[in-house]
């Protein structure tokens, strides 16, 4: 298997743990915003090592689309937080299922914003990803309880940014768009976190340091990845994530989701591996 597949893996594997010890923290005793500042602390230390060679520093806040890299930080604030409130308040598995809705998000927001043209594969992979997130919640049949809410919100705010990121990517430096969006965040939750701030203890402030080192962890791996292995096959390796999800939820949470939620998952999984494979023929790739 090609490195760059194996690094796509350990990566999305990293971050799927990431977001497990953040469950762990609880958001009880501590704000979704103290711990979202601690672990954006953390992670931010990847941010050292990720600056291109033919980038500098001082250039950091020299960008071309202004209100585009702002609406990219505002996105990424939005996806930190309500992906805390997900993870703290419902089953890891069927937050992970809900925010695996963003890349039928991304089609919907690329034919408005975009004027992309979707063909009916692309629309029949959202029909079954909107039918797979149908069977994990099963509105009607049970409570829809707030923390489903946060994880939708955090598919549309990830799907914002994945949207800005291909409008401006090619035209900023990778520098302005990975830290000025870590350093908003940072800001914000520090800000807000003072309005109701409580000291961490040893064991919280270790599992945010460890959250934050696999937050760290993945970053860095998907960078390397990105530059040994195809984007599209990269994509797909992303979809590992529903693997790990569900095997956190039931190693350290009990979490067991039920048959048709593993069913709703798998679903939703066929369907983003069909818009990759979708965009992949569109493209000619």
């Amino acid at each position: 298997m090609n490195i760059g597949v194996l690094l796509g893996f350990l990566a999305y594997g990293a971050m799927a743990w990431g977001d497990a010890v953040i469950k762990a923290v609880g958001a009880d005793r501590l704000s979704v915003f103290e711990i979202g500042f601690f672990v954006s602390i953390f992670a931010g230390i990847a941010m050292l090592f990720m600056r291109p060679s033919g980038e500098r520093w001082r250039d950091l806040f020299k960008v071309r689309h202004p209100r585009l890299v702002a609406l990219r930080s505002l996105s990424g604030i939005g996806a930190g937080i309500f992906g805390v409130v997900a993870f703290t308040s419902i089953p890891f598995a069927e937050a992970y299922a809900l925010i695996f809705m963003s890349p039928f998000i991304v089609t919907l927001l690329s034919i408005t914003l975009l004027g992309e043209r979707v063909s009916w594969r692309g629309w029949l992979a959202m029909a079954l990803g909107f039918g797979g997130v149908l069977l994990v919640i099963r509105p009607g049949l049970r409570a829809v309880e707030f923390g489903h809410l946060a994880a939708l919100a955090t598919a549309i705010c990830i799907a914002v940014t994945v949207t800005v990121l291909r409008r401006i990517a090619g035209t900023e430096r990778r520098t302005s768009l990975l830290v000025i969006p870590q350093l908003a965040g940072i800001a914000f939750t520090g800000a807000v976190m003072t309005t109701h701030y409580v000291p961490p203890s040893m064991p919280e402030f270790g599992l945010m340091l460890i959250s934050g080192g696999f937050a760290a962890l993945g970053q860095f791996a998907l960078l390397l990845a990105a530059r040994l292995a195809p984007a599209n096959v990269l994509g797909q390796a992303q979809y590992s994530q529903l693997f790990w999800a569900m095997a956190a939820g039931a190693l350290f949470f009990a979490e067991y989701p039920d048959t048709l939620a593993i069913v709703g998952v798998a679903v939703i999984a066929i369907a983003g591996l069909l818009t990759l494979t979708t965009r992949r023929v569109e493209q000619g790739v």
